[in-house]
C-alpha cells in the first residue's frame, strides 16, 4: 500500500511502517473487541484512519459511561491529546492541539459543573411550597436576597425575622402599592431591622425569586401568600444551577441600587 506522504511524516506511522504491518482489511478495524484495560490500545485504534467510525462510536459509549462512573474521563482525553500529538512534528501544529487541550479543559469542566446541578418544581397547592421557602431560610447562614411581588404569609415572616435574628443579612425588594395592602408583612420586616427596598414608580415590581448564600435559588409564580399556598394554582422552582444564580444575583444588584436612588 502506498501511504499519502503527508501521512508518512507522522511520528508513528513512520515507525510503525518500520516495525508493524498494517492491516488491510477495513472490517478488522470496526470489529475491534476493545478492552478498557488497555485505553490507549483502544484509542490507537480509533486513530488509523484518522476517523471514529459508527461501530467504534457504539463499542466505546459503555467504556465513556465507565471512564465516568470512575473519573477516568479526564485521563482518557488527555491521552487522546497526547496521541494526537506523537502524530504531528511541526511545533506550531503542537502548540495548536496543546491550545485546543486547555480550552477542551475547560469547557467540559463548566459542562460538568452545569450537568452536575439539582433542581426541583413544587406545584400548589398540592406541594408545599410555602414549606420549602421556609426550610431554605432556615438553613441560610450568610445571606439571603428576596424579590418578591409581596410578603403576607406570617410563617415566612417569622422565619424571615429569625434568620435576620440569627446574623444573616437578609435584603428584600418589593412592591409598593402591594406593601400597603391589608395583612402585608414588608413593612413590618422592615420595621425590625431588615433591609428593605421598594418600587415607586407607576409599573409593578413582580418578580418572585429569592438568593440563598449565593448557592441556591428560588423562583417561579409562587406569591409568597397564603393564598398562593392553599388556593391557587401555582408553580415554584428550586435550583442550584451557578449560571441561573449568577444571573439573578445580577439582576437583584441592579434593582437594589436603582431602588436605593
Amino acid at each position: 500500500m502506498v501511504y499519502p506522504y503527508y501521512y508518512c511524516q507522522s511520528r508513528r506511522v513512520r515507525q510503525d511502517l518500520m516495525t508493524v504491518h498494517l492491516s488491510e482489511d477495513r472490517n478488522e478495524k470496526s470489529e475491534l473487541k476493545m478492552s478498557s484495560g488497555n485505553i490507549r490500545e483502544m484509542l490507537v485504534k480509533t486513530l488509523e484512519d484518522y476517523k471514529v467510525s459508527r461501530s467504534e462510536k457504539k463499542a466505546l459509549r459503555p467504556y465513556v459511561e465507565q471512564w465516568k462512573r470512575t473519573g477516568k474521563l479526564p485521563l482518557v482525553r488527555s491521552e487522546a491529546f497526547d496521541l494526537a500529538r506523537d502524530e504531528l512534528i511541526d511545533s506550531n501544529s503542537k502548540a495548536v492541539v496543546q491550545w485546543l487541550e486547555d480550552l477542551t479543559k475547560i469547557l467540559l469542566t463548566e459542562s460538568d459543573q452545569q450537568s452536575k446541578s439539582k433542581s426541583a418544581v413544587l406545584f400548589s397547592p398540592n406541594d408545599d411550597c410555602s414549606g420549602r421557602i421556609q426550610t431554605h431560610i432556615k438553613m441560610a447562614r450568610k445571606s439571603i436576597q428576596i424579590c418578591v411581588f409581596t410578603i403576607t404569609d406570617n410563617r415566612i415572616s417569622d422565619e424571615i425575622y429569625d434568620a435576620h435574628r440569627r446574623g444573616v443579612r437578609i435584603r428584600i425588594i418589593s412592591d409598593n402599592d402591594k406593601a400597603n395592602d391589608l395583612g402585608s408583612d414588608v413593612d413590618q420586616l422592615a420595621n425590625r431591622g431588615i433591609e428593605v427596598r421598594k418600587d415607586h414608580t407607576s409599573f409593578h415590581m413582580h418578580h418572585k425569586f429569592a438568593i440563598f448564600d449565593s448557592k441556591q435559588l428560588l423562583t417561579g409564580s409562587f406569591n409568597w401568600t397564603v393564598s398562593a399556598s392553599r388556593n391557587n394554582e401555582e408553580n415554584l422552582v428550586v435550583t442550584d444551577d451557578g449560571t441561573l444564580i449568577h444571573q439573578f444575583s445580577q439582576e437583584f444588584e441592579r434593582l437594589w441600587k436603582s431602588l436605593g436612588v
